[in-house]
């Protein structure tokens, strides 16, 4: 699914870059773009790295109700 419309990363982008080290939403915004033009992605890329970070088996939709 895509995360960041602006940019086109999907949340498969971002958990790949996770998964390879990056620990911050600044690290995502360096490496991939993510939530660097209007930022409504931010909190969604950050609830990956959120999930990564507890060891959570399904992170398929951090953070979903």
């Amino acid at each position: 699914m895509y995360v960041c419309l602006c940019n086109a990363i999907t949340d498969r982008q971002i958990k790949e870059t996770v998964a390879a080290g990056a620990s911050s939403l600044t690290d995502l915004q360096a490496q991939l773009g993510v939530a660097t033009c209007c930022g409504c992605c931010a909190d969604l890329a950050s609830s990956f790295l959120s999930c990564h970070h507890e060891n959570q088996t399904n992170c398929s939709k951090p953070n979903s109700k």
